[in-house]
């Protein structure tokens, strides 16, 4: 099987499935407009106002899905702008809105008097007014540039010198409708500023076609690293056309990594990156099964540290079983904003941060941008410098 013919973005836009998610929106906007309408102390026009914004707000989300097949670039991230802000509000406006009628229905069982009633009335105001602050605090943390996080991670039996040997770590920039070349232009200024020995880029940096962003993501090809900048390809590389994304970040000077393996001598010491395909790459193209024994395969017996480049932090079983002493991952976005930190442990084995896996050690970046609602809060954005250090595992 070909990668064009698996490439989805070369499909008519599927309709089946926007109506599907309309009519889901529907129900989901009727709840809130339900739940919070009449419940509101104010005139009716403020009602009136709120059911003009959820109906605007049904409306204009499955226009973010239709804005990826609209050939006219800048009615296409016109769209996606209004979609994925009126997104995050909503999403917040939501999971606000259940919780209050929670809370409420808790009350009204249990405390008899006119105490529940009012904080029904008041919470009804107070939901939407939360979801707003939310999403404002949550459009600047993630419009601002990322800030650098520091990460010791200590190897047994480290030699001397690799002893401070630093990695960047960059992630899941997603350039796309709202995520341009100014940027990721920021982005790569902050990285050659930490004058890193490797650059890793783990994955995720795109959200549309080459033809659409390859000049929006020129600005890799001034990253500077001492021994080289390292990339290995994430779900949406997937969808948005693999394997011409591979080829466009190798023109940029990236050395992409697929099941492989590049030796690093600092100071007389062989140190081993490599790095694997994304978790679900099969899916997309066959032959490229993420597979971290086959990325090792060969390796010198006398490399001092095995590091692993993997976009999903699920390839941690394979990794350790492989022998690599630390693996960076990214994909989670730390959940990128609350409450969804707490449904990532449903899929991946660790949300974000340093974690000890048996022998190997799993660093989980938070991501150096945002996918879809311009929004971060909780799980602020991060350029990562990780220290290799002597040690043992301490957590």
């Amino acid at each position: 099987m070909s990668a064009r013919a698996v490439t989805p973005r070369n499909r008519k836009p599927p309709y089946r499935f926007i109506a599907t998610i309309t009519f889901i929106l529907a129900l989901l906007h009727a709840l809130v407009g339900w739940s919070l309408l009449p419940d509101l102390l104010a005139p009716a026009w403020v009602r009136l106002l709120g059911v003009a914004w959820l109906t605007f707000s049904w409306l204009v989300l499955p226009l973010t899905i239709i804005s990826r097949f609209i050939r006219h670039r800048g009615l296409a991230d016109a769209l996606g702008w209004v979609g994925s802000v009126t997104l995050g509000f909503f999403s917040s406006l939501l999971v606000l809105t259940v919780i209050r009628d929670i809370f409420v229905g808790i009350a009204m069982l249990f405390v008899h008097g006119a105490g529940p009633q009012e904080a029904q009335y008041w919470s009804a105001a107070g939901v939407p007014c939360l979801a707003f602050f939310i999403t404002l605090i949550g459009f600047v943390n993630a419009r601002r540039r990322a800030r650098v996080v520091d990460i010791a991670v200590p190897i047994e039996n480290l030699p001397p010198e690799l002893e401070g040997f630093t990695i960047v770590q960059i992630s899941d920039i997603h350039v796309g409708p709202t995520i341009k070349r100014g940027y990721l232009a920021r982005i790569v200024e902050a990285v050659n500023q930490l004058d890193p020995d490797i650059v890793a880029v783990t994955g995720d940096v795109v959200d549309g076609k080459p033809e659409h962003l390859a000049s929006h993501v020129a600005p890799l090809a001034q990253l500077k690293a001492r021994y080289g900048v390292y990339f290995v390809n994430g779900n949406h590389e997937y969808y948005s056309g693999e394997p011409a994304w591979s080829n466009e970040f190798a023109r940029l000077g990236l050395k992409v990594l697929k099941n492989h393996h590049e030796i690093i001598v600092h100071k007389g010491v062989k140190l081993l990156i490599a790095g694997v395909t994304d978790y679900t790459a099969e899916q997309f193209i066959p032959e490229e099964r993420s597979d971290p024994a086959k990325a090792i395969e060969d390796a010198p017996a006398d490399a001092a540290v095995r590091i692993l480049l993997a976009h999903q932090p699920r390839s941690a079983d394979a990794a350790a079983g492989a022998g690599f002493d630390l693996q960076l991952s990214g994909h989670t976005h730390g959940g990128q904003f609350w409450p969804w930190n707490y449904f990532v442990r449903l899929q991946q084995p660790y949300t974000a941060g340093l974690h000890p896996h048996g022998k190997l050690w799993v660093y989980v970046s938070r991501g150096t941008g945002y996918w879809g609602p311009p929004k971060r809060f909780g799980a602020p954005s991060e350029i990562t410098r990780i220290r290799l250090t002597r040690g043992a595992k301490t957590l």
